[in-house]
């Protein structure tokens, strides 16, 4: 396999939970992805502001999330990857942050990108589950208007009807013309959101046939929400794969990537 071109790597939780178990994951994932010849970045979220219930888990906040997520970062040298949800969090989060990511909800949110890409930072673009992959242009000029280009375009699957996601592969063909780096976010593409009475349920057993999928499509990386035991996470626990499994998907994902680049 050629290995120049690694294929990208982000997982973590969902949410930051508490400090120990973060850093347990991050720290299980950094083993892993030692072994494979993936580009890994560490995601977790210190805030969840979009979840559908008031009364859902959002994470320990902005202030001692960041103070998690910089232990973890000091302790394990990894990269780490976490959303932002306004303009006025950016400045806060860029000292600790190696990618910032702008929630699907928010892609079209101008100040949102704007104030990201004037960071410097690779700016992580997720599509809304109502864009075409055709409009993913506007929000890429957005970021690139302040200079920076250091972009990442990830597809979380598309809005199909009620409380359902379905994911057009063509989109992450699309995307790659734009000339960014593009993720396939697999296990967000696989929830059915407020299916569960105000909690988004879910499909997990499709996540590694969906991760072939896209590795097929030629992507540059997969996005993975993992978890030690998923059912009990508080956050997006329907399709979080679990961290157990992982050493098994990237087989798989490393042996497709092989055969896709014999072929070229």
């Amino acid at each position: 396999m050629n290995t120049e071109k690694k294929i990208i790597l982000i997982a973590g939780p969902c949410v930051i939970e508490d400090e120990n178990k973060t850093l347990e994951i991050a720290l299980q994932l950094k083993d892993l992805a030692e072994r494979f010849p993936v580009r890994f970045y560490f995601k977790a979220s210190f805030d969840k502001a979009n979840r559908t219930s008031l009364d859902s888990f959002r994470g320990p906040g902005l202030v001692k999330g960041l103070k998690i997520l910089e232990t973890v970062k000091n302790k394990t040298g990894l990269d780490i990857v976490s959303d932002v949800h306004c303009p006025h969090q950016v400045k806060d989060v860029k000292d600790i942050l190696d990618v910032i990511q702008i929630p699907a909800f928010l892609s079209r949110q101008t100040d949102l990108l704007l104030a990201a890409g004037e960071t410097g930072k690779t700016v992580n673009i997720k599509k809304a589950q109502f864009m075409a992959p055709e409009d993913m242009g506007y929000a890429i000029a957005k970021v690139e208007s302040t200079g920076n280009k250091k972009i990442m375009l990830t597809e979380r699957g598309t809005s199909f009807g009620y409380n359902n996601l379905v994911v057009d592969f063509r989109s992450l063909l699309i995307m790659r013309e734009m000339g960014y780096p593009v993720i396939y976010d697999v296990t967000h593409s696989l929830q059915r959101p407020s299916f569960l009475k105000g909690v988004s349920g879910g499909d997990r057993e499709f996540v590694v046939p969906m991760a072939l999928a896209g590795i097929c499509c030629d992507c540059d990386g997969l996005f993975i929400e993992v978890h030690p035991d998923p059912p009990q996470a508080l956050c997006d626990g329907a399709t979080s794969f679990y961290l157990s499994k992982m050493e098994f998907l990237l087989q798989k994902v490393i042996k497709i990537r092989e055969v896709i680049d014999e072929k070229k």
